[in-house]
């Protein structure tokens, strides 16, 4: 049987206690709230915290709402309740399309956008789909809060820009008109982690491509961030061969590993496909807004 290390545990009631306890215990301590990413790394020893800081009675991070000309997401916020938000759906349907097809009912059911961006693992799909949109991660510590652009909050694997004694607490994306957003995945059974995943958001006006953002899933040791692609694609009319020359950056781009769910060929051609998949659907959806 699987077994974490011993551990002590105790229950936020507030985000400035949750901080406060984070200070007082120092880097032994772990926040802890739908717990399907850090447990099971806790019971293969992968993980050995100290301290577990339970938040799931903060309510005041699970939220979904517009405020001004963002759209905000509570660290608290429940995979399920993501995948059934209508105001998230129609003006970042990736979101929506990434929660179809993570893990399953049970993990959707208490697993958070917090606790998945936090894991920093390069196979999470949230974290493809918030550098696709340009979230911005909000994370509070005793001196305030400060917010960090998705390509600066992940560091590496399992490593992120929260810094020690500090939490996330919000997730914020800047809304814009002309927007559509979808998310590929490919997986060896439904639920399993990503063989390789894309995630893309195209901006259109006046019929050209004024924005775009895209990001991969497991095929690197962290999200990877398609700056290049974006540059190419920026500007230009959006047509299925623009398309295609950004799935061979992607796949020039990437940066997979060989192992059980496949071979590094196969990851690249996957990077590519899944590329050139999610900005044609993210482009046929913002035409569909702008129309």
């Amino acid at each position: 049987m699987q077994t974490p290390a011993s551990f002590e545990y105790e229950r936020a009631t507030s985000v400035e206690g949750a901080i406060a306890s984070l200070q007082r215990l120092g880097s032994g301590a772990r926040i802890i709230a739908g717990g399907h990413s850090l447990l099971p790394m806790m019971k293969l020893r992968l993980a050995n915290p100290e301290h577990l800081i339970d938040i799931n009675d903060l309510a005041e991070l699970s939220y979904i709402r517009e405020q001004g000309d963002e759209l905000s997401i509570g660290a608290l916020t429940r995979h399920v309740e993501l995948e059934k938000s209508e105001l998230l759906a129609r003006h970042f349907p990736l979101f929506r399309d990434a929660e179809n097809v993570i893990a399953d009912p049970v993990v959707r059911n208490r697993g958070t956008i917090g606790g998945s961006l936090c894991q920093a693992d390069a196979a999470e799909d949230l974290s493809a789909v918030c550098s696709a949109v340009k979230a911005k991660a909000v994370i509070r510590g005793a001196g305030g809060e400060r917010v960090v652009g998705m390509e600066d909050f992940h560091i590496g694997p399992y490593v992120t820009a929260v810094g020690e004694g500090e939490m996330l607490t919000e997730v914020r994306i800047p809304l814009r008109p002309g927007g559509g957003s979808a998310h590929e995945k490919v997986e060896r059974r439904a639920g399993d982690w990503a063989i390789a995943a894309a995630s893309a958001a195209v901006w259109i006006e006046g019929g050209k491509i004024a924005d775009v953002g895209v990001a991969l899933g497991a095929v690197g040791p962290t999200t990877i961030h398609l700056s290049r692609a974006e540059e190419l694609l920026r500007g230009k009319a959006p047509s299925e061969g623009l398309f295609a020359q950004a799935g061979e950056i992607a796949s020039a781009d990437c940066s997979p590993s060989a192992d059980g769910r496949g071979p590094i060929d196969y990851k690249r051609h996957l990077a590519s496909v899944l590329t050139t998949r999610a900005l044609s659907r993210a482009t046929a959806r913002a035409l569909h807004q702008e129309a």
